[in-house]
């Protein structure tokens, strides 16, 4: 259901009946003492966990009865028809664009009927990270009477940032017009299928949707599903992927792209950047996922009705307590860009250092204050602590209302670089 046809009551009873459903499905195993299971593609999966949930989605533990792999498998349910599948696939294509090592790889994806006769269901298949995300880490600060050191918090901090990075910079491959991408989608949305040209191609076909380097999956909107998890992909997947140098030479392939003039700067916005969002790599990397919300960043607003849309999508998909100001009350007449999650990336940080978005306070939790009207004003301060200034000349220099006020990326990440020299 789109954001334009659909109504609040309207969605909130239907994500209800949703997650009742999926809840009791998720935890039925639990009362009768075994695995609830799904099978796509031949394949058999056990349900050990519920991992999370929001809106129409769960993400859960699930394990490959036939290898024993586990995955974190997020469940996202359409049951608006075509419109709720290719959103759902603009999330599938998100994360095939974005390739980085603090940016989460997808494993494989299906789109299935629903069994209940519910509309479609799409499956991502995401690694598993067992050290779960940062707001996790933060839960158990509190729990703890702990909190984290310095230095790696602004370390954790600045991987996330190298993650936004990427989306900031991406570089879209020219060659497909508007023109071609719509009738892409229109012969998809009508059944035809595109000419086959290689065994990669059944896997993996070609980009569509919007042509910057995504995947959208022939017959999506009709039901079909994909090949899951091969031999071959399971194989590529278990490869190390060598942070530095892997980074190293993506950098390079897209100078070297942008000098032969096969590339355009299409900066992309993540929209909901928060702990909750943010995965802890064995390593200790930060690992930056949920692409549901990202779409490209700079959106001209002409008129009242556009902006009330971009207020709407972001009500629906990005979390208030991190959400940027200009999004609570878009304005006509402004272009809305990626200092959205410059202004998240400033609430992040502020929560990892004191436990709780900076709008998430004793008066705008407890007393009947407003997260949207403290957000809009800027209205925070910073606990007492043992942490630098410099670390709060950073979270300070982002949270700026204006948005040409706040530094872009690339500055956040030599600021924080300088708080790091600084603790040393």
């Amino acid at each position: 259901m789109s954001v334009a046809e659909s109504t609040p009551l309207a969605h909130a009873i239907d994500n209800i009946k949703f997650q009742l459903k999926d809840a009791f499905w998720a935890l039925s195993s639990c009362i009768c003492q075994q695995s609830a299971k799904i099978k796509i593609n031949g394949r058999t999966f056990k349900i050990v966990k519920v991992l999370g949930e929001g809106g129409f989605s769960f993400v859960y533990l699930a394990q490959d009865e036939h290898s024993g792999r586990q995955f974190a498998l997020k469940k996202i349910r359409c049951p608006g028809g075509r419109e709720d599948v290719l959103q759902a696939m603009r999330e599938v294509e998100a994360y095939r664009r974005f390739k980085h090592p603090n940016i989460i790889r997808i494993l494989d994806s299906a789109v299935v009927q629903d069994p209940d006769g519910e509309g479609q269901i799409v499956y991502l298949f995401l690694p598993l990270y067992k050290r779960g995300n940062l707001q996790d880490a933060i839960n158990a600060n509190t729990i703890n009477g702990t909190h984290f050191a310095e230095a790696e918090m602004v370390r954790l901090f600045k991987g996330t940032c190298e993650a936004i990075r990427a989306m900031h910079d991406y570089r879209a491959p020219l060659g497909t017009t508007s023109r071609e991408n719509q009738s892409s989608s229109a012969r998809r949305l009508s059944g035809e299928q595109p000419a086959r040209h290689s065994e990669d191609d059944e896997m993996f076909p070609h980009p569509d949707g919007d042509a910057d380097g995504g995947f959208s999956y022939d017959g999506a909107a009709g039901g079909s599903s994909v090949p899951l998890m091969t031999k071959s992909r399971l194989e590529e997947e278990e490869t190390i992927f060598d942070g530095d140098e892997e980074l190293k030479q993506i950098q390079q392939n897209g100078k070297a792209r942008a000098d032969d003039g096969q590339s355009e700067l299409v900066p992309y916005a993540h929209r909901d950047l928060k702990p909750g969002n943010v995965m802890i790599a064995d390593n200790g990397s930060p690992i930056l996922m949920d692409f549901g919300s990202t779409m490209k960043a700079r959106i001209k607003v002409e008129n009242r009705s556009q902006a009330l849309l971009q207020q709407d999508i972001a009500a629906e998909q990005s979390t208030m307590a991190y959400r940027a100001p200009e999004l609570f009350d878009v304005k006509t007449g402004i272009t809305l860009d990626e200092k959205v999650d410059i202004w998240s990336l400033g609430c992040t940080l502020y929560a990892l250092a004191y436990s709780h978005s900076p709008f998430e306070n004793t008066q705008t939790t407890e007393q009947g204050g407003s997260i949207a009207m403290a957000v809009m004003n800027a209205q925070y301060k910073h606990p007492n602590s043992a942490y630098s200034q410099g670390l709060k000349n950073l979270i300070d220099s982002m949270l700026k209302v204006n948005p040409a006020e706040r530094p872009d990326i690339h500055k956040v990440i030599e600021m924080t670089d300088q708080v790091l020299q600084s603790l040393r």
